[in-house]
């Protein structure tokens, strides 16, 4: 093997038998795209049974095993920042981070620096999962800029493998407290709508035939003044997920510029406190440790803002 280049099994699973190859190995490696793994065949670094895979269109068969090498990742040119960070835990492996509302994850044009992987890049140093051809954090979800709350990543590859695995497989427990209009009735329910980019504004998440399945659980928590508190329990981890999903039956969270707008006393309350952001804060993450396969459970309380605009809506 050559220096600097890790050797990955990945097995086709039954479900992908007759898939094309690149299809079918981003589904048995979820870490990696597959425009990723697509670039790996065509440069001749998938092989099976020590041959060459060049084809990435070629029918991939169920059971097959193939290698894939995967280079050293390139430096990522984003500075380490001295970004202060609440964190929630952390081992040699992993850290789970609180993330305010306001903080956006990843560098991309108009906020190439003061994100979170810049703050990870300075306080996990050279500790960070590789995975995905550049050196970075090992960044396995997002939530969203002005969401709050909870976030894994990985400062392995083998621990970003794993958790990788368990977000494909939707066994990570992730709960929301959100604060929407109106007051559901039912009082609980689920919203299973598959999601995918808005034919008519690309900027904007929306329910589309055939996007992909998004599920979400929501339970009312407590009925406030013509709006209530719900947590939501994700099945799915769709962008805008939650947002979409309350708005779409009539909740919209309240705060959020892009899917709702509030009426009433929560308008008049959202207007008094300067509210400008949805009010959705990622509360519980569980998972198994993906090294140590000890079961986690992390909570994260409602932040100032959104325990202010809870009081001020409270009955």
């Amino acid at each position: 093997m050559d220096r600097g280049v890790s050797i990955i099994e990945a097995t086709i699973a039954p479900a992908a038998d007759g898939w094309r190859l690149d299809r079918a190995l981003a589904d048995a490696v979820p870490t990696m795209s597959r425009e990723r793994l697509k670039a790996l065949i065509a440069a001749g670094a998938v092989s099976l049974d020590g041959n060459p895979a060049r084809d990435p269109s070629r029918p991939a068969a169920a059971g097959l095993t193939f290698a894939i090498a995967v280079p050293a990742a390139t430096p990522l040119h984003n500075e380490a920042q001295d970004i202060p960070l609440v964190i929630a835990y952390e081992d040699e492996h992993l850290i789970v981070v609180d993330k305010p509302a306001g903080l956006v994850v990843h560098p991309a044009a108009g906020n190439f620096d003061g994100t979170l992987v810049n703050a990870l890049l300075h306080h996990c140093g050279g500790s960070l999962s590789g995975i995905g051809g550049v050196a970075r954090p090992g960044i396995v979800h997002r939530i969203d800029k002005d969401t709050s709350g909870l976030m894994v990543a990985a400062k392995t590859d083998q621990a970003h493998e794993g958790l990788a695995r368990q977000f494909h497989d939707h066994s990570i427990d992730r709960r929301y407290r959100a604060i929407v209009g109106g007051i559901p009735r039912p009082a609980e329910g689920k919203v299973d709508a598959p999601l995918a980019r808005s034919p008519h504004n690309r900027k904007k998440i929306a329910i589309v035939a055939n996007g992909k399945r998004a599920v979400t659980h929501f339970t009312t928590i407590q009925r406030l003044r013509e709006a209530a508190l719900i947590e939501c329990r994700l099945e799915t981890g769709r962008t805008h997920q939650v947002r979409v999903h309350m708005a779409s039956i009539g909740h919209p969270l309240l705060g959020d510029p892009v899917y709702g707008k509030a009426k009433g006393q929560p308008r008049r309350v959202l207007e008094t406190l300067g509210f400008t952001r949805q009010a959705l804060h990622a509360a519980y993450l569980g998972f198994i440790h993906p090294v140590t396969c000890v079961a986690l459970a992390l909570e994260s309380p409602m932040p100032v803002d959104m325990q202010e605009l809870f009081t001020n809506l409270h009955v």
